[in-house]
Order: structure tokens, then sequence, then C-alpha cells
């Protein structure tokens, strides 16, 4: 048996009027990525993140560098 490690899909995102963010919870510390509509505020989860693993892969599947603003 072969087993094939799925590539990628390379996302894209509104640049112009989204920012990518992490939503933490003061709580219990769960933590989701996703964008932040800069005019309004208005947050559109796409991934709880577990780890740094995760982490990574929201930022590669998006194409993002640097670091992530985390909200509360």
């Amino acid at each position: 048996m072969m087993f094939f490690k799925k590539k990628s899909e390379k996302k894209t995102y509104d640049k112009e009027n989204k920012k990518p963010v992490i939503k933490a919870s003061i709580c219990n510390g769960e933590q989701v990525a996703g964008f932040q509509d800069i005019h309004t505020g208005a947050f559109e989860e796409v991934m709880l993140i577990r780890n740094s693993e995760d982490l990574f892969q929201f930022k590669d599947e998006y194409g993002i560098s640097g670091d992530i603003e985390k909200i509360y």
C-alpha cells in the first residue's frame, strides 16, 4: 500500500478588507484562526488552533508570513 500526502492547496483572502487574526478565549485558552474585517470588526472563523503545527498549517495555506495578532 502506498500513502500519498495531500498537498496543501493555497487559498486566498481579501487582503484589502480583512486581516488574519487569532481569536483566543480568556476562560479556557481555546484559539481559533480566522480573518477580521478591518471596517466592521466582524470575525470569520477558519480553523481551530490546537498547537503550533495547526498555526503553521493555517499560515501556509493562506501564504501568511510574520506574526498574527491575537484578539480576545
